[in-house]
């Protein structure tokens, strides 16, 4: 399923929303002019590389938290296909998030959903050499966040079975629960897979990440006295 919009419209423009998006084109638009050395070096200095995070953190204690990797990968991408189908799931869903909650507290939320994720990825492969890129993670705590916020939304989703296509209206609850349902069904597949080319972890750990920050962060109901 693809997510084509949603019924729900945002009060506020999102400002940081277009940004994050308008950021990520930038910086993939500069990866593509680089030579493959430049790329190479590019990708080894702000991807996150769980080996070298994880030798970071038995060396030097909690300054491993300040890895900055942690947070520069979540504005890298491998791909076209990447980037742009990050960036769709970020305007379809990042504009009501970000209304709930105002544009700074949104942006810290992004951040740090895309942090944890960062460190679910290497909870489960902590020695792995391959570099981990992509606003995915961040993302997921977008959906994590949108479940619970609009589960009654109806997300309007192009629909493949084989070599049937279709458009469908689909309930927001149904939607992500079958999408968080999927990245946990790779996830648990790719367990003892250290080449594997997807992060679900990071996908799943950033839904969950996302869910809860968005309970902390959360304006309080006002009520009328």
């Amino acid at each position: 399923m693809i997510p084509l919009r949603d019924n729900t419209k945002a009060h506020s423009v999102p400002f940081v929303t277009i940004a994050i998006i308008t950021i990520n084109i930038l910086i993939y638009l500069l990866q593509s002019t680089f030579t493959l050395v430049e790329l190479e070096q590019w990708i080894m200095t702000y991807a996150l590389i769980p080996q070298k995070f994880t030798e970071q953190l038995h060396s030097s204690s909690m300054s491993g938290f300040l890895h900055l990797p942690l947070l520069t990968s979540i504005f890298l991408h491998g791909g076209w296909f990447h980037v742009l189908f990050n960036m769709l799931y970020l305007w379809i869903f990042g504009d009501n998030i970000e209304d709930q909650l105002g544009h700074a507290r949104f942006l810290l939320f992004y951040l740090l959903a895309g942090i944890a994720a960062n460190l679910a990825h290497v909870v489960f492969f902590p020695g792995s050499p391959i570099p981990l890129v992509g606003a995915s993670g961040a993302i997921a705590g977008v959906l994590g966040a949108y479940i619970i916020t609009f589960p009654r939304a109806c997300i309007t989703s192009l629909i493949f079975v084989v070599f049937f296509v279709t458009v469908r209206k689909i309930p927001a609850v149904y939607f992500l629960i079958f999408w968080f349902v999927l990245q946990l069904a790779n996830a648990l597949m790719s367990l003892g897979l250290m080449g594997n080319s997807v992060a679900w972890w990071a996908h799943t750990g950033g839904f969950v990440a996302g869910i809860l920050l968005m309970l902390l962060f959360r304006k309080p109901l006002i009520k009328d006295l």
